[in-house]
């Protein structure tokens, strides 16, 4: 047959441990990403190193952790007993070897496969590894995942111990950066699940001493926001801290043999159902499930004997049983919680009593809106056979498809821009919402908006978060804005949606903004997209000879051939991420009323940057300002 490919023994190939794992990455450390999302590729990386250090801490070797990021360089170094010297080089290079397979020496520690080390070497320009053990040490250099320098063992004064350092291979995690927010909650959950563990993370020490009381008391930061005291109870490989605020929604942290499983999972699942049945036993009252869990905040940690993960990267428990012999993870925490927590609340009337009235509040809430939200949801389900503000993909984040984790929705200011994307996007993994003129400032409003509020509601029933997050339907909302006042003001308005009803949506990562190019700077033979001034003069410099240079003033100005180049594998995403635990605080400064403290914030950050080229007062307001204090 013509043009048939020949196919015989020339045509199988094996491929080598680095090769196949630079081939397939996601199938070792899940998505790669850039780093603007905590579950990117870079911080897998990281992970994976630190997690060796922490089974060393806890087999009792080692109370100490450094971990130091400069550029894109990884270092990280541990005090526990040091790689056995003549075992160094085959520990991060040849998979299914390590200590892990021994299970009477690492019972319930997360990584079990032997992978790890190995992916991360593998998908690095340069990786250095050295042993510190009983005076002598040894060290290997490889570069991507290849050995190109071997020392022989030498004498040495150092602590025992390992020393990892190693650079991401930026052809494979493209334009990558470091945010410090995502380093710096990674370190806090390893101290807070590992107490006396001391983490210094560039010189700056973090340590817990109680755990995952200190989390809650953290992640809340202000106790005037909370209906009673945290809750903080801890057994033989269980410990759970709760208690209830005011924000709406459900947050959970959840662990597993020190993980974060940050999808949750069959102990998390087991967690919801034990605090319901309990609650409902103790006040003898047949109340709904989500009254019970409204504005919940809690956090719980297990250990499991070989833990069985949903993916390589560990954020999802699929694990059944505690262990071979161990009772159901569902038993097991349904029966310490329902012991200890109706224990705890007989003990503490006033918390009793504070967890009752928050439960009642939530009651009378739900049944004060309900006729508004049946009618609402008929709206929405009815609107849904014919509306165009949704252009929804294949692909959703509740599905079990291998691209889930690329499921975004992007949230778009009108027609045009919306058209735009929706003619360039991936209809796979990218839906895009549009709205219509400027959202509502819905700061200080109740949940009852979101069902009168035609957009909201919509909004709501598109990402299928009404009843919390484990039915959302993508894992990444994108805010995609005018790169102007109005669009920013959009962009604010929509931020204060989220953070006033969906808190929970914003914590755990789910929530960017888009990055657009402002400028188009092109000769006839090189078109290069500038992201600020700066980007721009330096492409002006490059070209040279009066390049033609476009300012995008808005999306929609942005043909979809060329949309397709900033959503696509090189998207730009700035995350949002909330330094502040006090929402309501935090939205009362920005978004209620007007006061002098922020008349004043405005003025010190609105500038006017002139350069030679131009006066473009809206992109140097937008450069220093923040509206809010997240990263973006």
């Amino acid at each position: 047959m013509a043009g048939a490919i020949d196919y015989s023994e020339d045509s199988i190939r094996s491929l080598d441990w680095k090769e196949h794992i630079r081939l397939r990455p996601g199938m070792y450390i899940g998505k790669l990403g850039d780093g603007s999302a905590y579950d990117d590729g870079i911080y897998v990386l990281l992970k994976e190193i630190i997690d060796n250090s922490i089974d060393e801490f806890v087999m009792g070797a080692g109370k100490t952790i450094d971990v130091n990021l400069s550029d894109h360089k990884v270092s990280v170094r541990d005090y526990g007993r040091g790689i056995p010297l003549g075992k160094v080089i085959d520990c991060v290079s040849k998979i299914n070897t390590g200590g892990k397979y021994d299970s009477k020496a690492f019972q319930k520690s997360v990584g079990l496969n032997g992978v790890g080390t190995k992916a991360v070497n593998a998908l690095s320009t340069a990786f250095t590894v050295q042993s510190y053990r009983d005076g002598k040490t040894k060290i290997a250099e490889f570069e991507r995942g290849e050995l190109v320098r071997e020392e022989p063992e030498k004498d040495t004064t150092q602590r025992n111990g390992t020393a990892i350092n190693f650079t991401p291979d930026d052809s494979i995690f493209r334009h990558y950066h470091f945010i410090p927010e995502f380093v710096e909650n990674m370190i806090w959950n390893y101290v807070y699940l590992n107490s006396g563990l001391t983490i210094n993370f560039n010189n700056q020490k973090y340590f817990s001493e109680r755990g995952l009381f200190d989390l809650l008391t953290k992640k809340t930061d202000n106790s005037e926001t909370l209906r009673y005291p945290i809750i903080h109870l801890k057994g033989d490989d269980i410990e759970i801290a709760m208690t209830h605020g005011q924000a709406y929604g459900e947050e959970y942290y959840s662990f597993v043999n020190g993980q974060h499983t940050t999808q949750g999972g069959t102990h998390q699942g087991a967690f919801r159902e034990a605090v319901v049945k309990t609650l409902k036993e103790f006040y003898n009252k047949d109340f709904e499930a989500s009254d019970i869990r409204a504005s919940i905040v809690a956090a719980i940690a297990i250990k499991v004997q070989e833990p069985v993960f949903e993916s390589q990267t560990k954020t999802k428990l699929g694990s059944q049983n505690i262990g071979p012999d161990g009772p159901s993870v569902r038993t097991f925490i349904n029966d310490f919680v329902k012991k200890e927590l109706d224990d705890y609340l007989h003990k503490n009337p006033a918390t009793a009593e504070a967890l009752k009235a928050r439960i009642l509040q939530s009651e009378r809430e739900r049944k004060d809106i309900a006729g508004i939200k049946k009618l609402a949801n008929e709206r929405a389900k009815k609107a849904s056979l014919h509306n165009r503000k949704l252009r929804d993909c294949k692909i959703h984040f509740d599905d079990t498809h291998e691209r889930r984790q690329d499921t975004t929705l992007f949230i778009t200011e009108g027609d045009s821009a919306s058209g735009s994307i929706t003619k360039s996007r991936d209809v796979m993994t990218q839906a895009v919402f549009s709205l219509k003129g400027k959202p509502l400032n819905c700061f200080g409003l109740t949940k009852k908006v979101v069902y009168e509020n035609e957009e909201f509601n919509l909004l709501q029933h598109a990402l299928n978060i009404e009843d919390g997050l484990e039915g959302l339907r993508y894992n990444n909302i994108v805010i995609a804005t005018d790169a102007d006042v109005d669009g920013m003001h959009i962009r604010l308005l929509m931020m204060t949606f989220f953070l006033q009803f969906f808190p929970d949506l914003v914590k755990a990562g789910h929530v960017s903004i888009l990055q657009t190019p402002l400028f188009r700077v092109r000769n006839k033979k090189e078109t290069i997209y500038c992201y600020s001034d700066e980007e721009r003069r330096n492409a002006i410099a490059r070209l040279g000879a009066k390049p033609e240079i476009t300012r995008f003033k808005g999306l929609g100005e942005i043909s979809p051939e060329e949309f397709g180049l900033f959503i696509g594998k090189d998207m730009r995403l700035d995350p949002v991420i909330l330094r502040d635990a006090n929402i309501k605080a935090l939205l009362e400064y920005f978004m209620g009323k007007n006061t002098p403290d922020r008349q004043q914030h405005i003025v010190k950050n609105l500038r006017v940057e002139k350069d030679d080229e131009s006066i473009n007062p809206t992109i140097a307001a937008m450069e220093d300002t923040e509206a809010l204090p997240v990263a973006v």
